[in-house]
């Protein structure tokens, strides 16, 4: 299987990098306390790192907030995901516990303030790419039952004509969502370079941990930029 970024989107953002995990042989399930713990943690240390400075104009925001705008997607419309979970956790609110794999990965998210999402590889059966959509492409909402037509020109995380993210980090579909059944699980990071990349290693690092000690599984990793814009795995 193929992952492959558009031309485009490094001619509108040349500094996104994009880290690729595909991780295989997990063994999810419930949230643990420990794992309720870890998770707590990373809430409290987002709310003093960014506390007084407004969030939009946080520079750890900021970035993806720039790089929507670069790509033509309303950042207030189209809140993307690091910036939705940091907004509720700033107000006080903890994140809603779905499953171990769900928990964790939100608590690397809010750690190194970096958008991560993981995709169920039962629900994909085409090639993954970060493109524009064309005519023919659709999405199933996060708990519906049926698909919607998405119009062309909306950049997206898709499998073949299957939209997995909409508006590129904002809402995932109801196909890919980790379960406490999911196995394997094909992760995408987005980062940028300079100041902001170590951000990205870092979480890299994490996951990478969290897929072998944690959940028991292998992986394998990939990093995707301007000078790399595809990578091929086993499906």
């Amino acid at each position: 299987m193929k992952y492959t970024v558009s031309p485009w989107v490094f001619e509108v953002n040349p500094n996104v990098r994009f880290g690729i995990v595909v991780g295989r042989g997990l063994t999810n399930g419930p949230t643990s306390e420990k794992d309720d713990e870890i998770l707590t943690a990373a809430e409290v240390e987002m709310r003093l790192r960014l506390d007084g400075i407004p969030l939009k104009q946080h520079p750890d925001i900021a970035v993806y907030r720039a790089a929507l705008v670069n790509a033509g997607i309303n950042p207030n419309k189209f809140t993307n995901s690091v910036e939705g979970m940091s907004k509720r956790v700033m107000k006080g609110q903890p994140l809603p516990r779905i499953n171990a794999l769900v928990d964790l990965c939100n608590a690397i998210a809010l750690r190194y303030v970096i958008s991560l999402g993981g995709h169920d590889l039962r629900d994909i059966e085409a090639d993954l790419e970060v493109r524009l959509t064309e005519e023919g492409d659709r999405f199933r909402p996060f708990g519906a039952e049926e698909f919607e037509s998405v119009a062309p020109g909306e950049l997206v995380f898709t499998s073949g004509n299957t939209v997995q993210t909409r508006q590129w980090l904002w809402r995932q579909s109801e196909l890919g969502k980790m379960t406490g059944e999911s196995t394997n699980i094909v992760f995408q990071l987005v980062g940028f370079s300079g100041d902001h990349f170590s951000r990205l290693e870092n979480a890299l690092r994490d996951l990478e941990m969290l897929i072998t000690s944690r959940f028991g599984g292998t992986y394998q990793s990939f990093l995707v930029d301007e000078n790399n814009q595809s990578i091929e795995f086993e499906a």
